[in-house]
């Protein structure tokens, strides 16, 4: 088996729009021990969506990688895993039941799973039945309006769930309300599968606080790891402080990775990238400002170079 439990295990949060294949593949090349792809709808897997099997697409620097799916149609879901069984290099499938955006709740997705533990029970037993992957994982909130955690992950464990990442809030606490580590403390030791903490985790001492706390089995970092990815390099040195060599490769191999799977557009792309790289640095609006004019890749390259390596 490609997991390693017997140390912690750093993991990249799907995030639609930014943890693409160029993002995680900079993750994985500098700390990360395992990616996911962004969530993907079980029915666009099914109606054979083209730009669905794009982001399906991973580096080859991927391995383990997982595909996370979202669903509530039992036959939608087996016929979307048969799907991905035809993909190679795919170690598991995870299950979004955390999703809380609108759209996906009212389809009875995502977060709406929470409110109906049979059909979710069921889902993941589909999912375990017809997936011949190696892995059948699940991404949890504590629950939809209120904490039961505790329920849920031993309804998971007994469905067949090989692991799960709880979000510390409930789907009404979307993403303001303070995260309860000690419901995720409370649920680790209600279970034997291991589980992964998720939520807050915005830099290299949370992530050792949280691990240190809940006793969980690893982190997944989400926001946390945007415009900081290097916080995976930190956690696997074990280092608080970067240098800022570091950051700037890891900033490059991020735009070259950009061009390589966008093309020239990627540098287009790359922008918004950029902005949140360069928060907290002298001159960063004036940087902003001229990248943001900025279309060909060779410049823009420059420009990194000089206002990185400064």
């Amino acid at each position: 088996m490609k997991i390693d439990f017997n140390k912690p295990l750093y993991v990249l949060a799907p995030l639609a729009g930014y943890t693409d294949l160029p993002f995680r593949s900079v993750v994985k090349r500098f700390g990360a021990d395992l990616t996911i792809s962004e969530m993907i709808s079980s029915n666009a897997l099914v109606y054979d969506s083209k730009k669905t099997y794009k982001m399906i697409e991973k580096s080859p620097l991927e391995d383990p990688y997982f595909v996370q799916i979202a669903g509530s149609d039992e036959n939608i879901i087996k016929e979307a895993v048969k799907r991905l069984n035809d993909i190679e290099g795919i170690d598991g499938i995870d299950l979004n039941c955390g999703c809380p955006v609108p759209k996906v709740v009212k389809q009875g997705a995502g977060s709406a799973l929470l409110n109906d533990l049979k059909k979710l029970s069921k889902i993941v037993e589909t999912i375990k039945k017809y997936s011949d992957k190696n892995y059948t994982s699940v991404k949890i909130r504590l629950g939809f309006t209120k904490n039961n955690v505790v329920e849920i992950v031993k309804i998971l464990e007994s469905s067949g769930a090989d692991f799960v990442t709880i979000h510390g809030r409930t789907r009404s606490g979307g993403f303001k309300a303070s995260v309860n580590y000690e419901a995720i403390k409370e649920a680790k030791e209600s279970v034997k599968i291991p589980i992964i903490a998720n939520g807050d985790i915005v830099d290299f001492n949370k992530a050792k606080e949280v691990l240190e706390f809940t006793k969980a089995d690893g982190v997944m970092i989400g926001r946390g790891a945007i415009g900081k990815p290097w916080i995976f390099y930190q956690l696997k040195e074990g280092k608080e402080f970067v240098d800022k060599d570091i950051k700037l490769k890891i900033i490059l191999e991020h735009f070259y990775q950009m061009i390589n799977f966008y093309g020239e557009y990627g540098a287009v792309m790359f922008r918004k990238h950029l902005h949140t790289y360069s928060k907290g640095y002298s001159g960063a609006s004036i940087f902003r400002d001229e990248i943001n004019k900025i279309k060909d890749p060779v410049t823009m390259r420059k420009k990194i170079e000089e206002f990185f390596g400064k």
